[in-house]
Order: structure tokens, then sequence, then C-alpha cells
């Protein structure tokens, strides 16, 4: 009933598990069988190990979650090497979140992961270009393109991109790379935002600004994915905010193929079963035989 498939990958449910807040898996796997999921994105990864932003990393706010984490990863070597095997011995779609500083560490990461297991690669956009004065790739459409574009040239496994909710035009953007060669986007990312700590007078991040994600976000990411969803031929998969599997319904009616639940999996570790397991009895409630009958439901 929840079968889907997403880039030519079969998977059993459409709930993945997004980049950045499940690791490679290990420490949720000591609460549930993960191979009940049906994906799930690795902690996004560089080509060089990274050993993130110094401060404070995380911040609490009433409705959602501020992190400056700054892409802390192993690198790509050692996630093939020690983590990659982990994730295989799972009966779940894997999902390779890479990002980079440049295009050139893109096109080395992508090489390495052609030579693995790896089911497909989400790329991850919204990371510092330095050779772009530190504007994101995800900001710019003609920045992505190029990205995408030469990207697409090497890469040999299905390419899912991921979107910047900061993007200058969110449907130009996603347009843009579907142009370039994506297979599919994934969207949104976190957005820009800040705190600051008023008895030290100053913000809380030594970055100043962070990525806003959790419930605060769900209404305007939902926005964007309808309309991309409206905009675009390939497959989206909708993120931001899900926290329940009615949330996940509605990204799927917007006209999702999957989604991705990121920050609840802090509030609960298992929050992905309850949303795989709702979605299944409300597709029998409605009386449906498959999740794809629900898919752009909503659009209008």
């Amino acid at each position: 009933m929840l079968k889907t498939v997403l880039n030519g990958v079969a998977m059993k449910n459409p709930v993945i598990a997004a980049s950045g807040t499940f690791g490679f898996g290990r420490e949720y796997d000591q609460y549930f069988d993960i191979s009940r999921l049906g994906g799930i994105s690795s902690k996004g990864l560089t080509l060089e190990e990274r050993f993130g932003n110094e401060g404070e990393r995380v911040h609490e706010t009433p409705s959602g979650l501020i992190n400056s984490i700054g892409l802390q990863n192993p690198g790509v070597d050692a996630f093939i090497r020690d983590d990659l095997p982990f994730l295989r011995s799972k009966d779940t779609a894997v999902i390779a979140n890479l990002g980079g500083s440049t295009i050139e560490s893109y096109l080395e990461g992508v090489e390495k992961l052609n030579q693995t297991d790896v089911d497909m690669i989400e790329l991850n956009i919204s990371c510092p270009n330095v050779r772009h004065g530190g504007m994101a790739l995800g900001i710019r459409c003609d920045i992505a393109y190029e990205a995408v574009k030469k990207v697409r040239e090497v890469c040999k496994k299905p390419l899912m991109v991921k979107l910047s909710p900061n993007a200058q035009d969110i449907v130009e953007m996603a347009r843009c790379c579907e142009e370039a060669g994506a297979d599919s986007l994934s969207l949104v990312n976190t957005f820009q935002a800040m705190a600051i700590d008023i008895y030290k007078r100053k913000p809380v991040f030594q970055n100043v600004f962070a990525g806003l994600s959790g419930p605060a976000i769900l209404p305007i990411a939902l926005r964007m994915v309808y309309q991309v969803c409206g905009a675009v031929k390939i497959p989206v998969v909708g993120m931001g905010g899900i926290s329940s599997w009615q949330d996940a319904a509605a990204f799927l009616m917007a006209g999702a193929t999957a989604v991705q639940v990121g920050t609840a999996n802090f509030l609960k570790p298992s929050i992905c079963l309850d949303i795989i397991d709702g979605l299944e009895q409300f597709l029998k409630d409605q009386g449906c035989r498959s999740v794809s009958e629900i898919i752009g439901a909503a659009r209008v």
C-alpha cells in the first residue's frame, strides 16, 4: 500500500529520515528497526572531514530548532569505509547527502560515491561557495545551474538536488536544477534565522545567523513544495516541520512523491514509525489501495 518508487529506486514507503538529524542510523537503530524506513539520507558529507562550527550549535525555540552545526562529518572516504556497510546491511534505500565548498569538491565527492552501492545522491546546494564570496550555491540560479550541470555530467547515480528556501525564487531555482539534469528535488532546507542571548547581549551563534527547522516552518515549506510540484516534471521530496502522519499526508497531497522527517526525530526517535503506521491506516480508512492515490490530491 505504501510502496513508492523514487528515481527508479523501489522503497517500501515514502518516509525518509532527513539528512543531518539521523546521523548514519546507528543511534536510532537502538530504538527501532531502521529497515522499516523507506530510506535514510546520510549526515551531510563533504569531501574532507569537517569539525563543524565552534560555540553554540543548537538553540531551541517555542516551535522549532535553530542549528549551526557547520556540516561536521567524517568525510566521504570514512563514510564509505565505516558507515555505508552498516547502512547497506539494513533493508532500506540509502541516500548519500553531499555538500561542498567548491564545485570541484562536489565533483570529486560524487566520483567517489559513484564507486559505491548507495542508491542515490542528494546534492546539498545550500552550502557556502567560497569562490563566490560565500554565496550559497542554492541562492542564485546561475550558480546552482552551473553546479548541478557539472555534477550531472559525472554522476552515475540518480541525482536529487536539495533546495534552500532562502533562494531568490524557489520556483525558478527548481526549474533551473531540473534543466541542469536533476532527477528529483528535495525541499526545503532550513530557513535563515537567529537568536540573541539577552543576558550576554549578543547573538547566540558565532556565525550570527543559523538554520531554523521544526513545526514553525511547515506552512511555508508546504507552500513552497506545492509551488515547485506545479512547476517541474521531476519528482519532489517534501520536508520542513513534518512531525505527524497528517503533516506527511499534506505534503503528499501537495504533490510530493515522498517526504523527509528531520527535527521531529529529536522529540521522539521512533516518530517515523508513527508516521508510516498513521499513513497506512489513513489510506485504509480512505479506501485507497496505494499511496499514489493521494499524491497531488489537493492540487487545484
